[in-house]
């Protein structure tokens, strides 16, 4: 009998949730995908020591050759820029597809700033000889975020649009033909369990995969050709009940039990059957967009909150890299 990882592999591409080179080794899947908190985690490894000294490097001449830059400030925020680039060359140089990098935080609601960080992060990739293709811009699923991703992909910058907890929000995705959405699964779990006090839900339940197949029924129903990714996973029931679905990205600890467990593994979600079961057409413009998500409160309480805890995330990050800075001068 094959694991459930290798069944898992026949039905829904699996990626890696980490930032962590060496665990993307270990399983190699088709792509990889990295946020600031877990960029900010490797920077802080000491076999990752190399990789911050030479993004810093860069930052200091790149900015030296500016004329009027002063300070270590642009230094370090290029340096981040930089850093999270460097990591996705070397995830690149590992796996078959694609890497998502992300849009500083702080821009979530700052149309034209993600995209001219968009543009300027893949801009690095394509110095380094990687080709667009390969890159996903991950950006914060607001409506700001989601109009910059649709200027984005006219471009033929694809994107991935992440901190996703609602319909509305995978609704508007999909009408800007984004390459991509990550809806959050293990997040919403987190705030339906501390907004009812149920210590679980059996996975046939739970809302963050509920939503998640309400978005895929929704999708195929309608035809659009938008992907789904399933998101920050709490326990492997999570995982095994969204099994067919597009995308899963899972952390290094699942994949490795699913690598370990035997069993069958049935497909949940099927496009044949799926789309006879998604809700009718709604018309998202800004008005409805706005009030559907006032109308959601988990939504409006995990996106805003997801905003906050990558921004802390890259502030962090700009502390340890000023403090590194200090000590190469």
């Amino acid at each position: 009998m094959t694991s459930l990882y290798q069944q898992l592999e026949q039905m829904t591409v699996v990626v890696a949730d980490t930032g962590e080179i060496g665990a993307i080794g270990n399983f190699r899947p088709r792509d990889a995908t990295t946020n600031p908190s877990l960029i900010t985690a490797a920077a802080q490894m000491p076999e990752y020591a190399g990789l911050v000294d030479d993004a810093l490097r860069f930052a200091a001449d790149q900015v030296k050759a500016e004329p009027g830059a002063t300070g270590n400030a642009p230094v370090v925020a290029l340096a981040i820029d930089r850093l999270a680039v460097e990591f996705g060359l070397r995830i690149l140089a590992i796996i078959s597809g694609r890497v998502s990098t992300e849009v500083d935080a702080r821009l979530s609601h700052d149309t034209a700033g993600s995209i001219a960080k968009a543009r300027q992060l893949i801009a690095m990739y394509e110095a380094a000889g990687v080709s667009r293709q390969r890159v996903l811009i991950k950006i914060a699923a607001t409506w700001e975020g989601i109009c910059a991703a649709e200027q984005l992909e006219r471009e033929g910058i694809h994107c991935n649009l992440t901190l996703l907890f609602g319909l509305h929000q995978a609704i508007a995705c999909a009408e800007a033909k984004v390459t991509l959405i990550s809806p959050f699964v293990g997040r919403i779990l987190d705030w339906y369990l501390k907004d009812t006090g149920r210590a679980s839900y059996p996975p046939e339940e739970d809302p963050g995969v509920e939503s998640v197949t309400e978005i895929y029924r929704y999708y195929k129903r309608h035809g659009h050709r938008t992907e789904i990714m399933g998101a920050s996973f709490r326990n492997l029931g999570q995982i095994l009940a969204l099994a067919g679905c597009d995308l899963l990205t899972i952390a290094p600890k699942f994949l490795a039990e699913l690598e370990a467990t035997e069993g069958e593994l049935p497909r949940r979600l099927d496009p044949r059957t799926a789309s006879e079961r998604g809700a009718d057409r709604i018309e998202m413009d800004r008005d409805s967009f706005d009030r559907m998500h006032a109308a959601d409160r988990m939504a409006t309480d995990k996106l805003a909150e997801g905003i906050v805890g990558f921004s802390k995330a890259l502030e962090t990050l700009e502390v340890l890299l000023e403090q590194r800075l200090t000590q190469l001068a």
